[in-house]
């Protein structure tokens, strides 16, 4: 069974950074995407960086290159990079992989943007 295990979240001043990492445990065949999504109190959850199998990347405007999303060789840890945070970053962050016929998600992990 794959389990997706979100950690790197909490407190941090506006204009400040965190590494947001994703264990996936299990095996992943043929996925198509991994990626990070977040949900703030009150709103939908939405898209903040995806990568596909072949590498290429996706980022929702808002990001305006303050973060970057990578996996590592053996497809077991992806990453997110956050800088220059703000306080409308403030939300619950999630990985998600989704292989077409399967559609993963971690529990989320909590980031803070506040003086």
């Amino acid at each position: 069974q794959v389990q997706l295990v979100e950690s790197g979240g909490g407190l941090v001043q506006p204009g400040g950074s965190l590494r947001l990492s994703c264990s996936v445990s299990g095996n992943i065949f043929n996925f198509h995407i991994m990626g990070w999504y977040r949900q703030a109190p009150g709103k939908e959850r939405e898209l903040v960086a995806r990568m596909d199998s072949g590498g290429r990347t996706n980022y929702a405007d808002f990001v305006s290159g303050r973060f970057t999303i990578s996996r590592d060789n053996t497809n077991t840890m992806v990453y997110l990079q956050m800088n220059s945070l703000k306080p409308e970053d403030t939300a619950v962050y999630y990985c998600n992989v989704n292989g077409g016929s399967y559609n993963l998600w971690g529990q989320g992990t909590q980031v803070t943007v506040s003086p």
